[in-house]
């Protein structure tokens, strides 16, 4: 189901979804802590990568051990803030997150907001998440001084944004209120290419591309689909800035209190969701705009050429100094392992 068929009433009942869902899962902790059902909550939509990767989790625990996993998608537990909150009191035991929101907990996430740091070809970007030192070494250790075992981190997609109008120039960005996530890395992205980033809760993004509070926004093209924006957004440009991110973590109280065999379930699950994730993943973004363009006449759809990507490039080092400005020595160790790995990826 699009977004425009019900975000709107969504976003009128969360907080009262939100408070009796919440509620309902206070008051089943006790009742449930021996029953081994756990709980796991996302930020997308029935059939998006999260929700596939979710389910890829929880059939594999289910057909492995007698442990049950219940799902909750994007609204049922409420926005992406309520999620991790949840997870790091315990509520939740399983969460999955962007970068894009975990920045303000973890500021060193951010480092996948800094333009033009990933490449654009799939299959580079695939293999530099299975080889990267700096995501399967360096981010568990970030994640954990949060509370949080990270599991997997995993790619999406490749960032589309859609506007108002056809972009092809930071001029043409000029003016434009682009929606970011609650994230000060990616406000410093487009406020270098030449727009006022405007800082929108997900569920709200639809009726402000409606009523013109804001002029675009960016995801991947897998949730333009699904999200129904291209209905109200329907000017959609590949620059080739970066990659959707996101990342699969437990609350750590709950993971050390596992058995050794439980741990090794929770592992082995993780991996199996992600291989079948990323398999899910190749290709997807073809089928998404195919949709599209089936769906609407009204679309438009720009691919930068190198040299209109170079004139957004050349805004890409104020990003990335403005992360290590918030980051200090710590972002600047992970900057420099991160572009090791994608050296040693590339070259092969």
């Amino acid at each position: 189901m699009k977004a425009s068929k019900f975000v709107s009433t969504r976003s009128m009942t969360t907080k009262l979804m939100t408070t009796a869902s919440v509620g309902a899962l206070l008051l089943g902790l006790s009742a449930t802590a021996q029953a081994d059902n756990w709980r796991y909550a996302h930020e997308e939509y029935e059939g998006d990568v999260q929700d596939v990767f979710a389910y890829a989790f929880k059939e594999y625990i289910e057909e492995n051990s007698d442990h049950s996993v219940q799902v909750y998608r994007f609204g049922e537990l409420g926005e992406s803030d309520d999620i991790m909150e949840q997870t790091q009191n315990g509520i939740l035991q399983f969460v999955n997150q962007s970068p894009g929101f975990t920045g303000a907990l973890i500021p060193e996430a951010q480092i996948f907001f800094i333009p033009y740091l990933l490449p654009t070809d799939e299959d580079t970007v695939l293999e530099f998440f299975d080889e990267s030192k700096a995501i399967n070494e360096m981010f568990p250790e970030l994640y954990a001084e949060q509370g949080l075992e990270l599991l997997k981190m995993y790619p999406e997609g490749e960032m589309v944004v859609t506007t108002d109008e056809p972009i092809s120039s930071p001029a043409d960005l000029d003016n434009k209120k682009i929606r970011t996530m609650t994230n000060p890395l990616l406000s410093e992205t487009y406020d270098a290419f030449g727009a006022t980033p405007t800082p929108l809760p997900w569920g709200e993004v639809y009726g402000g591309l409606q009523t013109g509070i804001i002029d675009g926004q960016e995801n991947p093209i897998f949730w333009i689909e699904s999200g129904g924006l291209y209905e109200v957004s329907p000017h959609l440009t590949f620059t080739g800035h970066g990659w959707f991110t996101t990342a699969m973590m437990a609350n750590q109280d709950f993971y050390e209190g596992l058995s050794d065999e439980d741990k090794e379930l929770v592992q082995e699950a993780a991996n199996a969701a992600y291989d079948h994730t990323i398999e899910h993943i190749k290709g997807l973004a073809n089928e998404s705009l195919a949709k599209i363009q089936e769906a609407s006449d009204e679309v438009t759809v720009t691919r930068l050429n190198e040299e209109q990507i170079q004139a957004f490039r050349e805004r890409a080092p104020q990003v990335e100094d403005a992360f290590l400005e918030m980051t200090g020595e710590r972002g600047e160790e992970l900057l420099q392992q991160f572009k090791a790995d994608l050296e040693a990826v590339s070259n092969k």
